[in-house]
């Protein structure tokens, strides 16, 4: 018995690598009590932080909190880890590793939180500064690529990991892939240059001339996504759409209606003026017709066409969509065809007029002779 007693013993004191088991039982202990101030610092302080967040004007300090939330959660974890490190009596590779662990973990913590913040600053940039949506994409993408890299050298660093040669043999392996990724670069720089100049945004609806029409969905470091007015998405390199000329009607101040309506002849000059002036009152005073400060609203005879007197009618609506231009272009036809027909005239269309002169006597005499040579 007392030699199973010196058995037991000596597992206990000695466990595992030199830490016995009440050690390990302790550090059990630890971890899960680490675990378990997690739950309650996300529950209950992080919920009194967003308390006293909310009795705040500004809406900057709940957004912070909110994205701070996921990082803030490893801290008491970390914590945890580093009370094992010092609690248990671990040297040599182990007690090593254990140290360099939790100081990767702090700065992994650290720039965790700093990632974690970039996105609702540039949120909040891109709507009280001249950032566009596609800027504040970029940057936002381009921070968190800069600081996840630092993190990582860091990390590195920690484990003792050489970086200058790592870098060194990086930057060979750029230069291989810069060659022979020369699209890739074009397309980089082409969507650089469509952010920082702001041809256009997502929202916006563009048209390339004959080729594409649609509405721009992202703009992403390699191609823009356009979805099409059939629904489908049309994915274009950033290249393709910096080298051609691109039509931005999202940036349309007024929507332009421009034409032409044909009047038969027979229409007076008293009926033209008060045409012309009907649809000119119809269109000042429509909701529907916009106030361009830079040119009024009119319909005027401009000019005698082969087979009409031709009217212009010019107008201006502010940028809605497709359908209800077309609602209000429905609409101004309908009245212009009222007030055609209400002061009696007509709408013209392409005719040729053939006028046959009376023919000479000697004209005449010689059809019936000829006819009657031939019949011989």
């Amino acid at each position: 018995m007392t030699e199973f007693l010196n058995i037991f013993n000596g597992i206990w004191v000695n466990g595992l690598w030199g830490v016995s088991i009440t050690e390990i039982i302790v550090a059990i202990s630890i971890l899960l009590l680490s675990f378990l101030a997690r739950i309650f610092f996300i529950r209950r302080a992080l919920a009194y932080l967003a308390k006293l967040t909310e009795n705040t004007e500004s809406s900057i300090d709940d957004v912070v909190l909110k994205s701070l939330e996921r990082p803030l959660g490893y801290v008491p974890i970390v914590i945890g880890l580093y009370v094992l490190t010092v609690y248990l009596p671990i040297t040599g590779d182990f007690g090593e590793f254990g140290s360099n662990l939790v100081e990767a973990l702090v700065a992994f913590t650290i720039f965790s939180a700093l990632m974690n913040i970039v996105s609702p600053i540039f949120g909040i940039l891109s709507s009280s500064t001249w950032l566009t949506a596609s800027m504040s994409m970029w940057l936002e993408r381009a921070v968190r690529m800069i600081l996840g890299i630092i993190c990582l050298a860091i990390i590195l660093d920690i484990f003792g990991v050489e970086i200058g040669p790592l870098i060194a043999g990086l930057g060979l392996f750029s230069v291989a892939v810069a060659l022979g990724a020369q699209d890739l670069f074009k397309n980089l720089i082409a969507g650089i240059l469509i952010i920082g100049e702001n041809r256009f945004q997502p929202g916006d609806r563009i048209e390339v001339i004959g080729e594409m029409h649609g509405m721009v969905e992202q703009i992403g470091f390699r191609s823009t996504t356009v979805r099409l007015f059939n629904t489908a998405p049309m994915v274009i390199p950033n290249k393709d759409l910096s080298d051609v000329k691109v039509i931005n009607h999202g940036e349309m101040v007024y929507r332009r209606l421009n034409w032409t309506i044909n009047l038969v002849y027979s229409t007076t000059v008293e009926q033209l003026a008060k045409i012309c002036a009907d649809i000119e009152t119809y269109m000042n005073d429509s909701d529907e017709i916009a106030e361009n400060p830079g040119q009024d609203c009119f319909a005027r005879a401009v000019e005698f066409g082969a087979s009409s007197i031709d009217v212009q009618v010019l107008c201006y609506m502010a940028p809605v969509n497709l359908t209800e231009f077309t609602a209000i272009k429905q609409n101004l036809i309908y009245e212009i065809m009222r007030v055609v027909r209400e002061n009696g005239s007509e709408f013209a269309y392409p005719s040729t007029s053939l006028y046959v002169e009376s023919t000479p006597e000697s004209a005449d005499n010689a059809i019936p002779a000829l006819a009657q040579g031939q019949s011989e």
